[in-house]
């Protein structure tokens, strides 16, 4: 299946043609940063999928969407967009799927294995890959099981979700029910909390059994752990692949910007459990620091767009990191944006005195001048 992406941000075509390198049935056939080129590409050539963002400069992924079919052109288009408002629009024209950032290999692998259930084959079906349809665990951003189909799987009680994020936090030790119970139930009288221990295993096996997961709450006299290694989980990747990186240059960022999509948001999202505040913030700083040297290497590679667009999603987690502000700065310098520059020293300078009552540190004020000495202001 011949395939072409259509993105401005050069970033994203690095994760995507990772990806779908992963998919033995796909040839990239062209990646394009604009739709002016990949149309002139689409006049002389035959692709079968396109891979498209949204929001782009000049012409919008709907815009060049609806000008195909005005012209007859069938191939089947799937928008990668960070804008959930879009889907309806997207499917005005004729959209054969909708993906929404951060991208991950089995929800785009499931995507292709639909366009190409309708086309000829060799063998004359499509061969699932195994490897791709394991369940999900997906805990940064929110709590979620996905079945191997990428079907989400709906909790039977949120203390059956809470106690699922309790185990996987826990990585497959054997945690005591004492334990659990003091930090699930602490609450309730001791009997009470027995009960309702007993009676979410119960359920969270339940759960798990309906998904090819039976077992996978092991249960040693008065313990429980569980069991992941029938499952892809995304927190345990995205530290295992921090530690892989704790040095990075030039030849890591194609992984480290595919590792990076993992974290959609604070562990657990807005589940607050009083249990994991302190994994929730171990978690915030591994990405920061992550993604600080991701950005550093961006930086000495060119992409300033890729950087800032990680920046600002940094910001979006927490407006106050000093390290974030200052990688910033030096980005927009880069792009010789004197505007944004002073914007964004100003804004960093009045969320700080709002909320803390302090100005910018030293260092960052004398970074910011010695900013401007550069740009000749």
């Amino acid at each position: 299946m011949k395939v072409i992406i259509i993105d401005d941000e050069k970033g994203m075509h690095i994760i995507m043609k990772r990806m779908l390198d992963k998919v033995d049935e796909v040839e990239i056939v062209g990646s394009f940063q604009e739709t002016s080129t990949a149309y002139s590409f689409l006049s002389n050539q035959d692709v079968d999928l396109i891979f498209m963002d949204i929001n782009m400069p000049k012409e919008s992924g709907l815009e060049f969407a609806g000008r195909l079919r005005e012209r007859g052109r069938q191939m089947k288009i799937v928008f990668v967009t960070s804008h959930k408002e879009y889907s309806l629009p997207a499917f005005d024209v004729y959209a054969f799927d909708y993906i929404v950032k951060p991208v991950n290999q089995a929800r785009l692998h499931h995507t292709v294995l639909r366009a190409l259930s309708g086309m000829p084959s060799e063998k004359g079906s499509v061969e699932h890959d195994s490897s791709f349809m394991r369940v999900m665990f997906n805990c940064f951003g929110g709590m979620e099981i996905r079945n191997g189909q990428n079907e989400l799987v709906k909790w039977k009680t949120s203390k059956s979700a809470e106690l699922f994020g309790y185990l996987l936090m826990h990585k497959g030790r054997l945690v005591s029910r004492a334990r659990i119970i003091e930090d699930m139930f602490g609450e309730m009288p001791l009997k009470n909390g027995e009960t309702y221990l007993n009676t979410t295993v119960y359920q969270l096996r339940k759960l798990l059994d309906n998904y090819g997961l039976k077992g996978s709450i092991h249960s040693d006299s008065n313990y429980y752990a569980l069991d992941l290694n029938q499952v892809h989980v995304d927190i345990v990747s995205f530290e295992e692949g921090c530690k892989q990186m704790a040095v990075m240059d030039d030849t890591h960022i194609e992984q480290a910007l595919e590792l990076e999509q993992l974290y959609a948001g604070d562990l657990f999202g807005d589940r607050v459990f009083p249990w994991a505040r302190s994994e929730v913030e171990r978690l915030s700083l591994m990405y920061t620091s992550f993604t600080h040297r991701l950005c550093d290497a961006l930086l000495i590679r060119g992409d300033t767009q890729t950087a800032i667009r990680l920046l600002m999603k940094l910001t979006a987690y927490n407006e106050l990191d000093e390290g974030t502000i200052k990688l910033h700065m030096k980005a927009l310098v880069l792009q010789k944006n004197i505007e944004a520059l002073n914007r964004q020293y100003k804004q960093y300078t009045e969320t700080l005195y709002n909320e803390l009552g302090i100005s910018p540190s030293d260092e960052v004020t004398a970074l910011y001048g010695q900013l401007l000495s550069d740009l000749g202001s």
